[in-house]
């Protein structure tokens, strides 16, 4: 990076740079720029200003300018700067050293305006004022716009996280960030919230006789079943392995039970392999179904769910069994 000559010297006019235009008196602006710097950078120099709040105009060339990550706000994104235009208005404004790294894209030409004389040119002209405030005004709106896209693929990635991927259902860590919420919210409405726990029935043997392949195809077909037989409210879980869980807000037990009894038909008629072609094996599931009772947290309704479910295995299995409650217990006096 080397000084060429300087504006006064140069053949460059006031009306080339995008901040000076329209300004009331070229003349007085001219005779303050005559002596700043005109530098030459090579392609791929960045601009080394030793740490001070400068303002750089382009008048030849192009200008990479990538924000500095100590901000949290660079994502890799590049700002390209081409003549006329400028960069460092914000550490001018701040007066504090350009965090930015700027790089010429090719050979370029800069003016190099000093914090001081920047403030000069201000009281000097409105016009220059009216620009910078445009200038600023448009980054903030295209920094804002920014922010809300990063935000939204934020929500995105956050949402993917809570997926499965194999059957596309909720996963465990969904459940542990909102079901809390769900039985804090039940009990501040009054409202009820019926959980029902399922384990698909002997899916080991099923994984040995038709290989683990298969096996996520079950997973899946059973996954669907769920999916397809809820309403908008409801949600569908994959509790791990072949355990997954529904949950019903503002749903009561005898409802819940009839969900449950539904969705236990309609997973024995289930197809798992689409080649009709090869023997269809039916996949049957137990239901275990609980309802959130005065004093009970996410844990103990889940408690409560699995009991039910093992009390659906040990009567055979392919059924519904709900949760009996104890009205001795210190939740029912």
């Amino acid at each position: 990076m080397k000084q060429i000559s300087t504006f006064g010297a140069s053949a460059h006019q006031i009306g080339d740079l995008q901040l000076l235009r329209d300004s009331e008196d070229d003349g007085a602006l001219a005779r303050l720029l005559a002596p700043c710097p005109i530098l030459q950078l090579e392609a791929g120099q960045n601009v080394a200003d030793g740490g001070r709040a400068r303002l750089y105009i382009v008048l030849r060339g192009a200008l990479a300018v990538a924000a500095d990550t100590r901000t949290g706000m660079a994502d890799g994104t590049i700002s390209k700067v081409l003549p006329g235009e400028s960069v460092g208005e914000q550490s001018v404004l701040d007066e504090e050293a350009n965090l930015s790294t700027i790089t010429a894209l090719e050979q370029s030409e800069l003016l190099v305006i000093e914090a001081e004389l920047v403030w000069k040119l201000i009281d000097a002209s409105n016009a220059l004022a009216r620009n910078l405030l445009r200038l600023l005004s448009f980054r903030i709106r295209a920094a804002n716009a920014q922010l809300r896209r990063r935000q939204k693929l934020g929500e995105f990635y956050r949402q993917l996280s809570m997926v499965d991927g194999l059957t596309g259902l909720y996963n465990r860590a969904w459940l542990n960030d909102l079901l809390p919420t769900m039985t804090a919210t039940a009990h501040g409405a009054g409202t009820p919230l019926a959980l029902i726990m399922i384990d698909l029935d002997h899916f080991k043997k099923f994984n040995d006789s038709h290989g683990h392949l298969c096996g996520d195809q079950a997973l899946r077909a059973a996954a669907h079943v769920l999916s397809s037989a809820l309403r908008p409210t409801d949600c569908a879980v994959r509790y791990g392995g072949e355990e997954m869980m529904v949950l019903l807000p503002d749903t009561s037990d005898k409802l819940a039970v009839m969900v449950a009894e539904r969705l236990c038909e309609r997973m024995q008629q289930a197809v798992v392999f689409a080649d009709m072609r090869l023997p269809l094996p039916h996949i049957t599931a137990s239901f275990g179904v609980a309802t959130l009772q005065p004093g009970q947290d996410d844990h103990g309704l889940i408690a409560a769910a699995d009991a039910a479910l093992y009390r659906a295995k040990d009567l055979g299995r392919n059924r519904v069994a709900r949760h009996k409650v104890d009205l001795n217990s210190p939740e029912h006096p």
